[in-house]
């Protein structure tokens, strides 16, 4: 892969509607590959059920699972996918569901489900990951990789233990140590370890995104929906898009990771011979200013712009709490996805993001292993926006 954007969007259409096609006149396919991804809905599992059934997806012909507990939504439904609707954390239905795939050749695991302590998450995450690798890797005789989504929390801690311990100085590289502090990415990573040592010939790799621009309604880390959700009402309500954060990220420096960027670089991982058993950073190779993209933002909505505003203390979960109403408005008025605003307008994380400091990281030991892409966070900020709109869960 090379630093551009490889996988348009036009491109996905096209080669979803030749795939349908193909599937219509019954021609067959030998695939090279066979991918199951865990948290298809997800922000990146959605990229990654676009990408991987692309003609020019490296290690493809690709054929591909889509595993999630909800029916498959409409947004998510035109992906060239073999749908299977699971309950992670409940091990007989996963071994119901997913031993029987016996051709799958890579793991993509992007899910997580979140508790109220760190602990909590550890057990409740560690069992998800546990039940699917205790059903995929017995039964699938040809399993090559394991990619393992985490994220930059590996090298901050959980949200639960900001201010408490002491981290690491940025930029954070791979071989820093872990943290003393319970941490699920950390009981993952044992856990693959230990499962992979079961079966000769299975590599893994470790993926850690910063803060992820993507679209699903689904996330519980979608950050651009949630911004895009705000200024909807905003424009609905007819008010500046006052912006609800820090100083320091108004300001400061922050990064961000494109969903399809990192599916381009889980792709990688799982093919590439000189990126097996490594964990890797992954974000789009630059930096921006809050204070330029919430300009973009509200361009892109038709909204006045608000700026920080020293002493405001302003927090979206505080400001949304009674829009659910509004937001049930907007929905009917414009046609929109049937959502509720509960399950679009995740405040608490753009809160955190948007109250805090971007602790960056560096991309030099994916280039060193051969990894060259990136995206414009610009343009990737806008291009999600669009998507947003287009998925019909904005107007």
């Amino acid at each position: 892969m090379d630093g551009k954007k490889i996988f348009s969007r036009e491109m996905i259409c096209q080669e979803n509607i030749f795939l349908r096609k193909f599937e219509e006149d019954e021609v067959p396919t030998k695939y090279q590959s066979v991918a199951l991804i865990i948290g298809v809905t997800g922000i990146v599992g959605n990229s990654l059920a676009e990408i991987l059934p692309l003609a020019d997806t490296p290690g493809g012909p690709w054929k591909v699972y889509g595993v999630a507990r909800r029916p498959q939504p409409s947004w998510n439904d035109d992906n060239p996918i073999q749908y299977i609707r699971c309950d992670i954390s409940n091990p007989e239905d996963v071994q119901a569901k997913l031993s029987v795939l016996t051709d799958v050749t890579h793991v993509f695991y992007v899910t997580w489900t979140n508790r109220s302590t760190e602990a909590e998450n550890c057990e409740a995450n560690g069992k998800m990951f546990k039940n699917v690798l205790d059903a995929v890797i017995p039964n699938s005789p040809n399993l090559k990789h394991i990619c393992l989504q985490t994220g930059r929390k590996h090298y901050i801690g959980p949200f639960e233990s900001y201010g408490k311990i002491k981290t690491h100085d940025p930029p954070y590289h791979e071989d820093l140590p872990r943290l003393d502090y319970p941490n699920y990415y950390y009981t993952l990573e044992d856990i693959m370890f230990e499962e992979v040592e079961k079966k000769e010939g299975v590599t893994w790799s470790v993926h850690r995104p910063g803060n992820i621009f993507g679209c699903s309604p689904y996330s519980m880390m979608n950050l651009v929906g949630t911004l895009c959700v705000y200024a909807a009402i905003c424009k609905h309500e007819g008010v500046p898009l006052k912006f609800p954060g820090s100083k320091v990220a108004w300001d400061g420096y922050s990064d961000c990771s494109d969903a399809d960027l990192i599916a381009e670089h889980q792709i990688w991982a799982a093919v590439d011979p000189y990126a097996k058993n490594e964990a890797f950073n992954i974000n789009n190779g630059d930096v921006f200013k809050w204070k330029h993209f919430w300009r973009l933002l509200a361009e892109q909505f038709g909204v006045e712009c608000g700026e920080f505003e020293e002493g405001q203390n302003l927090t979206l979960q505080e400001m949304m709490k009674d829009k659910g109403p509004v937001w049930d408005e907007i929905v009917q008025e414009n046609g929109l996805t049937s959502t509720k605003l509960e399950d679009v307008g995740i405040w608490w994380f753009a809160d955190v993001i948007l109250g805090s400091e971007c602790f960056l990281d560096t991309m030099n030991k994916s280039k060193e292993h051969g990894f060259v892409g990136f995206r414009n966070s610009k343009n990737c900020f806008v291009s999600w926006i669009d998507k947003v709109k287009a998925y019909k869960i904005v107007p």
